[in-house]
């Protein structure tokens, strides 16, 4: 009953704080607002997984849970080529350990295709389908953004001299997180945690593509970076090394000075991973299809591909001229290799030959026992379960060898109706160095349905239907419903 209220308190909100703006549009030189409520109930303990996740971390885990999100953003241009944009989206959600929060603000200022990017911004450069795929290993929309500076080329850009055929895009980036007073709270002391701490990350994507669209195909190829460096450990004046110099060496990947531990001078500075992207497309007038490869690294033995099968693999069909199902993706993610049980860092290669790498545990790393997470939400695929789901207040993933199958599809029910399905099945293993006893399996659905009426301009309704079977996740059904009102608030001449 309490989310019940809440949600209709917050419908309440919603028509009060929309009521008599103009309509939205998309005209440069514009102060646009948006404005979105939603409420959701479970039978189980916790929020059904595709409820939860992918949501830019905004969603409670904690089953009977609410928000109100009210946001502004400016978008101006000029005639000379500068742009300038700039968002500040606020977050009121329940139960939360802090109740109210800012969720997105930036500003940005580019020049033709070149952005620049200052602050904490809901982004997706991810070749997969941002509604349907089961997330990118790397950077899905599944954790909160962190706060960063973004120097980038966000779209694909023709590169000079080859009469449009090959494209390029991609980011430099520099952030920190901002969890340290959550992450107290989730430990309650009984772990040690990591404070401050500062991320890296690049990426460059190459498209071949024909830009006047006479041949059907194109490929993409791309690279992920990521690096978690510097902070300190809870209950310890001594920071890992966060100088400019070791900043050059997170950039490049290199090896640790005196001051890092010793792992670190061994290996690399920091807690490093990334992804090759590859895409091949066949793009007709009424329809394209997609086949799609991601494969993760965490370290050399990775990078070099010795990990066996694991990653991403995925298909997608787009019918335009089928509008009952537009979009058809189909994925199956392995993790299970990770470059074999063990890990030998430092044996006599001459007698041994061989990658001497192994046990590369994804999402984890020893210094950094948050490992690839924000707010305890996973940064990269939601399918390894994040550290939030951990009920004895440790950190870290304890469930990174999964073997899983996805199937994601939407359309029109009719022209004011459309659909979403996300369907997944889970085969779970636990940890190389932390074995589960036996196979955990689990399947998770979601039916979402939204509406919208050409009287209510602006206006979006949407309710959802969630369910969660099996060992990995707590059994559970759930409901949610939302509602959301997009507007100007004024247009400069």
């Amino acid at each position: 009953m309490k989310t019940i209220r809440l949600f209709f308190s917050c419908i309440l909100l919603l028509f009060i704080a929309t009521c008599g703006f103009a309509q939205e549009g998309n005209e440069p030189n514009t102060l646009t607002y948006r404005v979105e409520a939603f409420g959701s109930a479970a039978s189980g303990s916790n929020t059904p997984f595709w409820m939860t996740s992918n949501r830019y971390g905004v969603v409670p885990l904690n089953a009977g849970n609410g928000y109100l999100r009210p946001g502004v953003f400016y978008n101006g241009m000029s005639n000379k080529g500068f742009h300038w944009r700039a968002g500040l989206d606020m977050a009121v959600v329940a139960p939360r350990y802090r109740n109210v929060y800012i969720q997105q603000v930036y500003a940005e200022i580019g020049y033709q295709a070149l952005l620049l990017s200052i602050g904490s911004k809901e982004r997706y450069t991810s070749l997969w389908d941002r509604r349907l795929s089961s997330g990118d290993m790397v950077l899905s929309p599944n954790a909160r953004p962190i706060p960063e500076i973004n120097l980038s080329f966000p779209e694909f850009t023709i590169v000079p001299y080859t009469k449009g055929w090959l494209q390029v895009k991609g980011d430099f980036a520099a952030g920190r997180s901002f969890d340290n007073a959550y992450l107290k709270q989730f430990v309650n002391e009984k772990q040690l945690y990591n404070k401050n701490i500062r991320w890296h990350h690049k990426s460059i994507y190459f498209r071949i593509k024909d830009t006047q669209n006479h041949f059907p195909l194109s490929f993409n190829a791309g690279l992920q970076h990521w690096a978690q460096w510097g902070g300190t450990t809870s209950g310890s004046s001594i920071a890992q090394p966060h100088s400019l110099k070791d900043f050059i060496r997170i950039v490049c990947a290199k090896e640790g000075g005196g001051d890092a531990t010793i792992s670190d001078q061994i290996n690399v500075l920091g807690n490093h991973y990334g992804s090759y992207d590859f895409k091949l497309s066949f793009i007709k007038e009424n329809w394209a299809s997609h086949a799609y490869h991601q494969r993760y690294f965490e370290d050399k033995s990775g990078i070099e591909f010795h990990n066996g099968p694991d990653g991403l693999w995925g298909i997608q069909v787009d019918l335009t001229s089928f509008p009952w199902i537009r979009t058809i993706v189909v994925e199956h993610l392995e993790t299970r290799h990770q470059t074999g049980s063990f890990h030998f860092i430092s044996f006599d290669h001459d007698k041994h030959p061989g990658i001497g790498g192994g046990a590369d545990n994804y999402y984890n790393n020893g210094e950094y026992r948050t490992g690839a997470s924000y707010f305890n939400r996973g940064l990269g695929s939601p399918l390894l379960p994040s550290p939030e789901y951990n009920t004895d207040g440790s950190l870290g993933f304890k469930n990174n060898r999964v073997s899983a199958w996805h199937i994601g599809l939407e359309g029109c029910i009719t022209s004011q109706i459309d659909y979403r399905i996300l369907l997944t099945n889970m085969n779970s293993w636990g940890t190389h160095s932390r074995p589960f006893l036996d196979t955990k399996g689990s399947t998770s659905g979601l039916l979402e349905v939204s509406y919208w009426h050409p009287k209510l301009s602006g206006w979006l309704f949407t309710g959802s239907l969630a369910a969660d079977r099996g060992a990995v996740y707590t059994k559970s059904i759930g409901f949610g419903l939302s509602a959301s009102k997009r507007g100007v608030f004024k247009i400069r001449k």
